[in-house]
């Protein structure tokens, strides 16, 4: 474990890093070599799935705990004593193992500490005859920024390694009080600014559904952990589209709440403290297997947010009743939804769009509901420039001496793309909020119209649409954020569903994509669907996903309308299959 003379001290740190990172699976949980994926994994040896793996390895009791259960459910059977907490978590953290030694998407195993606690949440029930809290028992996954007391947040960054935290982040106060139980801390990418979720210090994670393409980042590893069900509620951090592309790439549902809701403080730290509170404000939010889990949590933690962080408002969530119908901005009370096709960068590849006008058709079809085309905002084309610049505004000063304290390399997706350079002056900054600002009022039209004595009624309840332009894309190929980091900039609550996985149909085979490029943007975008460049059978099997948004703070409703989307679409879905 010692270093040479010859090698960079970040080297010696990650070995360090990674040994102690496997010591803590139990040898009784490691896989079969039977069962382990080759790397690097390879298009000529067929499908590259691996969620079948852990229903070969788990015992029969642990297989029905980790994949019968909601939310809901699970905390229900605990608080009923139909299940112990400690054997809940033992059979979540043993799946956890394995879906990491599957796709490398933990940092910090928290496995022991986990089962401990599990232990003392039976103890609680069994002197006070009641759960600790609502999310009793409930296995969580946080990803690897958020700081935990006695655990590094090192976020792959070898110079952050063996710095363990000093308190707990709000947000993980917050879930433990509820009764929750965090079994590990989850991989991202360096710098966090990649959309795969590889560092130096504990290498690539693997996307589970098909390990050709990308796990997603920044919080790739919570999307990994929710997909293999190693935990039943993820909890990441969203500036550009770090909740809602890891939920696009691996089939989940993510959240991304309005600034103001989740307790975001006790971050590790990667820019000058205080900085995105001068910038853009990052948020932190679910990813889970159901809307019904999201709404589950929510409903828990937006009540008592501002209880935990200074950077919370007091807020409300109800329970998402689909037995009634919701009401909306439609003349008779319907939900009026606009769909948005275009940002104006990139042009949506032919099975992004197909999903989209499926959604569309499904959605069309429901008494309650009116879909509307809205033509793309100026607004939101200009506002990835915009957050390209906020973004940037500290220059990546801090990140490069974290870098260059141990000698560290950047990998290589993020070394042509990062550059340290000055941090933004007072008086440009001024200018980015004021430009900030202007987009925000333009984009707030779409919302609404005006009759001919200037009163303003909504007439927009949600918008629909993609979270990427092109499917999930092979590893290092995921290039547009453009769909994702502007409802960051405006601060609109935005939510991730899985639709359906790409077919044979989708691909288009032999058929080259029509129209001009709209700019650099879109060439990069088209070069995704361009068979010269990607045999296109390597998107079969990954999912298709809507994006739903709606404006600033208006979180419960998006709540609402995505369990109510999702519904929708699974029923004509099923419909459609009765029909054939």
């Amino acid at each position: 474990m010692e270093s040479t003379s010859s090698e960079a001290p970040w080297q010696a740190i990650a070995r360090r890093k990674q040994a102690s990172r496997d010591a803590r699976i139990p040898s009784q949980w490691r896989i079969p070599l039977a069962h382990l994926p080759q790397d690097p994994p390879r298009f000529e040896d067929g499908p590259q799935s691996v969620l079948h793996v852990p229903a070969a390895v788990l015992s029969a009791e642990e297989s029905q705990i980790t994949e019968n259960y909601s939310i809901a459910t699970l905390v229900a059977a605990i608080a009923r004593r139909k299940l112990l907490a400690e054997t809940v978590i033992s059979a979540f953290c043993h799946r956890a193992a394995v879906a990491h030694q599957l796709t490398n998407c933990l940092t910090e195993p928290l496995f022991a500490q986990a089962v401990e606690r599990g232990r003392f949440l039976d103890q609680y029930m069994e002197e006070h005859g009641m759960p600790l809290g609502p999310l009793h028992g409930l296995p969580v996954s946080v990803k690897d920024t958020f700081d935990i007391k006695g655990v590094d947040s090192s976020t792959g960054l070898a110079s952050l390694c063996f710095k363990p935290a000093e308190k707990n982040a709000p947000l993980v106060d917050l879930l433990l009080s509820l009764g929750a139980v965090v079994v590990a801390k989850t991989n991202v990418p360096q710098t966090l600014s990649s959309l795969d979720s590889v560092n130096n210090v504990f290498g690539r994670t693997m996307n589970p559904l098909n390990r050709l393409c990308t796990a997603g980042g920044s919080s790739g590893g919570e999307g990994v952990m929710v997909a293999m069900r190693g935990s039943l509620l993820g909890i990441g951090t969203d500036l550009g589209g770090s909740i809602r592309i890891p939920a696009m790439v691996n089939g989940v549902y993510g959240f991304k709440p309005s600034n103001l809701r989740l307790p975001y403080g006790g971050q590790a730290v990667l820019v000058p403290e205080g900085m995105t509170r001068i910038g853009v404000q990052p948020v932190a939010g679910p990813l889970a297997q159901s809307m019904e889990d999201i709404n589950f949590v929510m409903k828990e933690l937006v009540p008592r947010a501002s209880l935990w962080g200074e950077d919370c408002v007091l807020g409300e969530w109800a329970d998402a009743d689909l037995s009634k119908p919701l009401q909306g901005s439609g003349p008779d009370g319907q939900v009026v939804i606009g769909v948005l096709r275009n940002d104006g960068n990139c042009t949506l590849l032919p099975p992004v769009d197909r999903i989209l006008s499926e959604v569309v058709s499904s959605l069309s079809e429901y008494a309650n509901i009116t879909v509307v085309e809205v033509p793309t905002p100026t607004a939101w084309t200009q506002a990835q420039s915009a957050m390209n610049e906020l973004i940037a505004i500290d220059g990546g000063v801090h990140m490069g001496q974290l870098l260059g304290s141990t000698g560290e390399p950047l990998v290589p997706w993020v070394k042509p793309r990062f550059k340290v350079g000055e941090p933004c002056s007072l008086t440009r900054l001024a200018e980015l909020q004021a430009w900030r600002s202007q987009l925000e009022l333009e984009m707030l039209q779409i919302w609404s119209e005006t009759d001919q004595y200037g009163r303003k009624r909504r007439k927009l309840d949600a918008v629909i649409c993609a979270v990427a332009p092109h499917p999930v894309p092979e590893i290092e190929r995921f290039n547009s954020l453009g769909y994702t980091s502007s409802f960051v900039l405006f601060d609109y609550p935005a939510g991730t569903i899985p639709v359906r996985n790409m077919v044979e149909e989708d691909l288009n085979l032999g058929k080259a994509l029509d129209g001009q490029s709209l700019g650099v943007w879109d060439d990069h975008c088209r070069e995704l669907w361009d068979e010269r460049t990607v045999n296109r059978k390597v998107y079969l099997g990954t999912p298709l996903s809507i994006q739903v948004v709606v404006p600033r703070l208006e979180d419960e409703k998006l709540g609402k309308l995505m369990a109510l989307i999702d519904g929708v679409v699974k029923s004509h879905k099923i419909s459609s299959k009765l029909l054939e």
